[in-house]
């Protein structure tokens, strides 16, 4: 079957192309009617409808593929598609031509402008049936023409566009970005040969989606778009405020229509409009005028500039009383006579949060720290498909398991790696059980720092081969006793009135114990409407130490270690006598106490010295960087900067313990050495057994651990590690006791008729003894070469006053 096309008019295909999308919108000035509005209401209100030509989108613009309407009428330019069948087998790409005609081989010379679609198979068919006979014939439209508007009047981008044939009224003013500021949405002409073909409404199709006043456009057809007419604001409680371009004589209610209606927390009552009066001679003031919500007053006209305010509803709420704070119900609750504050905590029952039950819950869910690992995915499974060259791994467990990690082993959800050969350090591996909280963590810092592969990515290290299990020597705290939630404060609670003479509030304390545990009459107080009880906890106000609840940890050489409930006024002394007492194997003298309270306040004190020795490290520098005068002074002064900012770097790592030092004697081990120390909620004691070395660290030349033998002193302990090498530092050496305390060689006392005090100091089991390194030393050579440079220059210095004699 042969094709024929006719493109022997040459007609530019590609002005019939789809009209490209316009670029998104410039933000338009105000108007005056805006400027007027936001000063009235406070804020800048939109125009009605101008948002939908804000970034007009691709969907808007005129397209050729849409089907061709049985009123459509042939013209210049047109595709027309004509295949025939049977006897004759023909498929013809005819364009018309500029005389509206086309051609067809054997048939000739066919005039087809101005019919339309629905006659032009019939017509054809016709003309066909002169010269063929038994065949069938199928007509249809391919590529359609392009045609010329004119877009004039008060519209956003004025000026002649190119669109498609098939365009209506409303392509076109989307095509052109609609009305300018001061363009009317309302009253949109479309002019043809001179005569109004159209006065199309736009708010038809943005508030009902009504298009059927829409009509197709023709060559040479102009749309114009008038200035704006009457404008009144619909503000408040409406659904769309906005300001609304007025058709006629629009009443109060079509207003509100416009605008969506009245919202269903609007006022019933009144609704306020301001509006500008004129004077008989020719004055003008902006008025305020209430109209009711009634049909009669709604059906009153609008006048240009109007602003409807359509007031909300009072949020207040009748005959109603509001529980909050720690209770089990907070609420809102309708009030009746003689109402008390006993029908709404009936029991002490209904002081417990859902918070807390919630809490309580969470503690029996089963933990996932015990899982069988599968083995590592490679790089080549489809998992690990986003990953090329790493392996992942998963653990084995039902896809429907519902357990919580509890933390123990942290990295258990990451997976086990693959075996790559390489051993990966463990610094928890030979770490003591009983390794205080503050060791524990830094434990698990250098753990973490310790398995860092190549790539930087964190490794853990693993036992065995195949399905697999992490394990570690030290296992940290898994289990807390700790307050799930707040206490309730029993002694205060407070009831909130409205005093209706003076319309201020009062508070009305009340006794919550006596009302709800000792069922007090006189601490029941009588509910008036708009009341609002507060109950509080602890995290609310803060409660007498007596009233607190308080737990306190006693772990190591206990005869029962656990979490203890403080009683009022119990010392450690005391809570000690209760738990049973020390076992044989206590170390008292080497015990921890620890605060958190004394905790917050070494930390914050800690952050203001490093503060303000980071300020003067920086003052320093600056004056010293005005002083310099030679690269080498300069580049020496730059290495010291540095060396003290990472120093304050570091400085600012440490936090603090809360550790308090009890002040006991050495080998004591009895309760009543302990001091009757009052006690806080959260205080940890840890006694640790007996230990059996001494710490030795610094500059020695054996920095090690040595048994300890009773009744050795520091300068014994000094000479088994070979002593001070050359570089410690020996007038700074101290001692670190086991119960925190520190003795300083520089403040032991010395004279010249007694030896050195401090070599004869007792140390203790638990002791450790640091000695500095010396970090100013200077070489006899450097301080030859500055002496020399000294005598240089006061031997020129004489020369040069002999010279002047």
């Amino acid at each position: 079957m042969s094709v024929y096309r006719d493109d022997a008019e040459g007609l530019n295909r590609a002005s019939q192309q789809r009209q490209s999308a316009p670029s998104p919108i410039k933000q338009q000035p105000l108007t005056e009617f805006q400027m007027l509005v936001a000063a009235s209401v406070g804020r800048i209100v939109p125009m009605y409808g101008q948002d939908l030509f804000t970034n007009v989108p691709d969907t808007f613009a005129p397209v050729q593929r849409l089907p061709v309407t049985p009123d459509y009428v042939i013209g210049p330019g047109d595709e027309l598609l004509i295949r025939t069948w049977g006897q004759v087998t023909q498929n013809l790409h005819l364009t018309v031509d500029r005389s509206g005609s086309v051609y067809v081989p054997q048939v000739g010379e066919i005039r087809v402008a101005g019919l339309p679609f629905r006659q032009l198979q019939g017509f054809l068919k016709a003309r066909f049936d002169r010269v063929y006979r038994n065949y069938d014939l199928n007509v249809n439209l391919g590529q359609l023409r392009s045609i010329q508007v004119f877009v004039t009047g008060q519209a956003r981008r004025p000026g002649s566009y190119t669109i498609s044939s098939l365009s209506t009224l409303v392509n076109a003013v989307f095509a052109c970005g609609g009305p300018g500021p001061h363009g009317s949405l309302r009253h949109i002409q479309l002019k043809r040969n001179g005569e109004l073909v159209a006065d199309f409404d736009l708010y038809d199709l943005l508030l009902r989606g009504d298009k059927s006043k829409d009509v197709p456009l023709g060559t040479g057809d102009v749309l114009y778009f008038q200035p704006i007419g009457a404008q009144v604001a619909v503000l408040g409680s409406v659904h769309v405020p906005a300001i609304y371009e007025l058709r006629g004589h629009e009443t109060v209610a079509e207003a509100l229509a416009l605008a969506g209606g009245a919202s269903s927390v609007a006022s019933t009552s009144s609704l306020e409009i301001e509006r500008t009066n004129r004077g008989v001679d020719g004055s003008s003031a902006r008025v305020a005028v209430d109209v009711a919500m009634n049909e009669q007053s709604l059906a009153a006209p609008l006048r240009d500039a109007d602003i409807v305010r359509v007031r909300a509803a009072s949020p207040r709420f009748d005959k109603t009383v509001t529980l909050r704070g720690n209770v089990a119900t907070p609420g809102r609750f309708g009030w009746r006579e003689g109402m008390h504050v006993s029908d709404l905590i009936p029991n002490k029952e209904s002081l417990l949060t859902p918070d807390y039950w919630l809490r309580r819950a969470q503690l029996g869910l089963p933990v996932a720290d015990f899982q069988p690992m599968l083995p590592p995915v490679r790089s080549g499974d489809k998992e690990s498909a986003s990953n090329p060259g790493q392996s992942t791994s998963k653990p084995a467990m039902p896809a429907d398991a519902q357990t919580v990690n509890s933390g123990l082993f942290p990295g258990l959800s990451l997976g086990v790696p693959a075996d790559n050969g390489q051993a990966q350090p463990n610094a928890t591996q030979f770490q003591s059980i009983a390794a205080s909280g503050e060791d524990e963590a830094q434990l698990n810092k250098e753990s973490q720092a310790g398995r860092q592969s190549a790539a930087g990515g964190p490794q853990q290290e693993v036992l065995g081969s195949g399905p697999r299990l992490v394990t570690t020597p030290h296992f940290p705290i898994q289990t807390q006793v700790v307050r799930t939630s707040p206490d309730i404060d029993w002694s205060y609670a407070v009831v909130e009135r409205l005093d209706k003479q003076t319309m201020t509030t009062k508070l009305l304390p009340f006794d919550l114990g006596a009302l709800v545990v000792k069922h007090d009459s006189g601490a029941d107080v009588e509910l008036e409407p708009g009341d609002v009880i507060t109950i509080f906890s602890d995290a609310d106000i803060r409660v007498p130490r007596a009233q607190q609840t308080k737990y306190v940890r006693l772990e190591g050489e206990f005869v029962h270690s656990g979490v203890y409930s403080v009683k009022p006024g119990e010392t450690l002394k005391e809570l000690v006598i209760r738990a049973g007492g020390f076992t044989d194997q206590a170390y008292l003298y080497g015990s921890q106490f620890s605060r958190e309270s004394t905790r917050r306040e070494q930390q914050q004190r800690l952050d203001e010295y490093v503060s303000s020795l980071s300020y003067q490290i920086e003052i320093a520098a600056s004056n010293k960087a005005t002083s310099v005068v030679s690269p080498t002074e300069a580049a020496t002064v730059g290495a010291s900067v540095a060396s003290q900012r990472e120093l304050v770097n570091r400085l600012k790592q440490v936090r603090a313990t809360g550790r308090i030092v009890l002040r006991i004697e050495p080998f004591s081990s009895n309760v009543s050495s302990l001091p009757d120390l009052p006690l806080e909620d959260g205080d940890r004691f840890i006694v640790p057994p007996v230990p059996s070395t001494v710490g030795i660290v610094g500059a020695v030349y054996d920095p090690n651990s040595f048994l300890y033998i009773p009744h050795r002193r520091a300068g014994d302990y000094l000479q088994t590690a070979g002593g001070p090498n050359r570089n410690a530092d020996r007038r700074q050496i101290f001692i670190i006791r086991a119960d925190g305390s520190v003795v300083s060689r520089q403040y032991t006392n010395r004279s010249l008729w007694s030896d050195d005090r401090f070599s004869r100091e007792v140390i203790y089991p638990g002791d450790t003894i640091v000695i500095p390194e010396q970090l100013n030393k200077t070489t006899v050579l450097r301080g030859l070469t500055d002496w020399s440079a000294v005598f240089s220059q006061f031997a020129l210095g004489a020369a040069a006053v002999n010279v002047i004699r």
